[in-house]
């Protein structure tokens, strides 16, 4: 069976988490004796770009000097490192500053000479910090592109053509670099399916067709289906609009602390499948970061691993947890069990993310107690047993394991405590309420403390320091409010107030089933109110 001629990962950069020299001068060794040559970073802001002093001002961005030393690095290795950046949407980040212009959103302003004059800059810096002659300028999800300061402007044009004038721009710039540009392929679907991505095998519009420059690479991305027809069918329409197409799938790490290394497999094996059966030469799998790039990425080691087997063609399951055991020094089943903290919901081949969405859940105004099962919460004692176990094993490993056995000793408690509260003030049973509020929110807040300490430990032992400000600011404002919950809860069972209004509200269905529950969104998950209006 022949190898993919690229088998390569992309690394989110761009979500708080930028991974340090160290933890990438461990990772990119591994992924390299796993097999994969080709790394991409995904920066939309987080590298330093000349003549652009704030652009990833105080984010953690690499320097020069760190890009070179990481593509000297990786080719060492025998990586290609491919940077992979943004030229139109997911620059909301480098807009609060009010340096480069805006349509609307987090979107570029399109036909504007200060918008490449930034691209330009992004360029030169670049092409002087990595050897590789292609770069991935994104253009995914711009879903309101012409729609805002456009508009304005120059009225109203289709998406299509703006995104042709827009590439045929960067084309230019491109071309003084040396550059063969990649982009996501969304783009090309949206605007005449309904602003849906995913169509079956159709025939594609001959504008679309058109509006493609043939020297540009499109990746066609999908981390959702474990139907191999359905890539097919995409894949068949991707060749109508060239026939150097990239695959790009999902190596799920973008829902909380805990990675999908089981949906990982269910869905990225038949899309492997279905590449080499549609003539697909080139497989990046993509580990975003959505909502603050909480997980490891040393987590994700058994389901790389395994992907990265299946692609020389041993698709023998025994033998590739043997080479697994001998390459990480852990068992590949037990390695797997990193994503137990999110089974507590019977898995039923969808990712759910539990162990996030319930650890922020509000005590007095959680809406997500709608999903919550009483008596589940017993589940998290067995895991975080589990879990240390396993931890003690493993120096390399040890710590990415303690940090998900000290969140599941902190749900053992949490997961279920709001429902808890509600029923004893339902029930009119202050007795128990008070002692809710004596121990277990006292207890709660203390397994918080200590669960914060490992996770920044684990923060810190992968990413630069910049984004974890966030965490602090999530974790200790929930100990803050379980405190200010449990007052008020002592004060309700000491007579001192007559009501707690928020538990006096019923709870609505939430609308979506707890099988199939992934809400991945800290700030509306902690509270029902409103946070922030816009970061401007």
């Amino acid at each position: 069976m022949k190898k993919f001629d690229t088998l390569g990962v992309m690394i989110d950069m761009s979500r708080n988490a930028v991974m340090s020299m160290d933890g990438l001068k461990r990772f990119l060794p591994l992924l390299a004796k796993m097999g994969y040559n080709c790394v991409m970073l995904y920066t939309e802001d987080t590298y330093e770009v000349d003549d652009e002093p704030y652009f990833g001002y105080l984010r953690g961005r690499y320097s020069k000097a760190e890009m070179k030393e990481i593509d000297a690095f990786a080719a060492s290795l025998g990586i290609t490192v491919i940077p992979c950046i943004q030229t139109l949407a997911h620059l909301n980040a480098t807009f609060r500053w009010g340096k480069v212009p805006r349509d609307c959103d987090d979107i570029l302003l399109t036909d504007d000479e200060r918008t490449y004059q930034l691209i330009d800059h992004m360029f030169a810096t670049l092409s002087e910090c990595f050897a590789s002659r292609k770069i991935h300028i994104g253009m995914d999800e711009a879903h309101m592109l012409g729609r805002g300061r456009h508009l304005d402007l120059h009225g109203y044009e289709t998406v299509n053509a703006i995104m042709k004038r827009h590439l045929a721009r960067i084309c230019e710039i491109a071309e003084k670099y040396h550059y063969e540009l990649m982009v996501w392929s969304d783009m090309y679907f949206r605007p005449w399916n309904n602003g849906k991505y995913t169509v079956p095998a159709c025939e594609m519009p001959k504008e679309v067709i058109d509006s493609l420059p043939e020297s540009v690479i499109p990746v066609y991305w999908d981390y959702y289906r474990a139907d191999e027809s359905i890539y097919s069918g995409m894949m068949e329409n991707h060749k109508q609009l060239s026939n150097k197409t990239w695959f790009a799938g999902g190596a799920w790490s973008w829902s909380g602390l805990i990675p999908y290394n089981r949906f990982t497999l269910e869905s990225m094996i038949p899309a492997m499948r279905a590449c080499r059966k549609q003539g697909i030469r080139n497989v990046v799998f993509t580990m975003w970061g959505d909502d603050g790039a909480e997980c490891s990425h040393f987590a994700q080691l058994p389901s790389l691993f395994y992907l990265a087997e299946y692609a020389r063609g041993n698709t023998d399951e025994a033998k590739i947890k043997a080479k697994f055991k001998r390459f990480s020094g852990l068992d590949f089943d037990e390695f797997m069990q990193i994503d137990c903290p999110n089974d507590v919901i019977p898995y039923t081949g969808r990712p759910r993310n539990p162990s996030k969405y319930m650890l922020y859940s509000d005590c007095f105004s959680g809406f997500l107690d709608y999903t919550v099962k009483a008596g589940a919460e017993v589940q998290y004692q067995t895991y975080a047993q589990a879990l240390y176990a396993t931890a003690k094993k493993s120096r390399r490993y040890g710590y990415v394991f303690d940090t998900a056995a000290k969140l599941c000793d902190v749900l053992a408690i949490k997961y279920a405590l709001g429902l808890r509260t509600r029923a004893a003030y339902a029930a009119g049973d202050k007795a128990e309420l008070k002692r809710l509020a004596e121990e277990e929110y006292v207890q709660v807040a203390k397994r918080i403390t200590v669960f914060a300490r490992a996770f920044e430990k684990q923060w810190m032992t992968d990413n630069k320091p910049h984004g974890f400000d966030v965490q602090h600011q999530r974790l200790g404002g929930l100990i803050y409010r379980i405190d200010a919950c449990r007052r008020r809860l002592l004060d309700y069972a000491n007579g001192k107030i007559d009501r707690i209004d928020e538990l006096e509200e019923e709870l609505l269905p939430f609308g979506k089933q707890e099988e199939s529950m992934n809400f991945n969104k800290a700030a509306l998950t902690a509270s029902v109110n409103v946070i922030c209006h816009n970061m401007m």
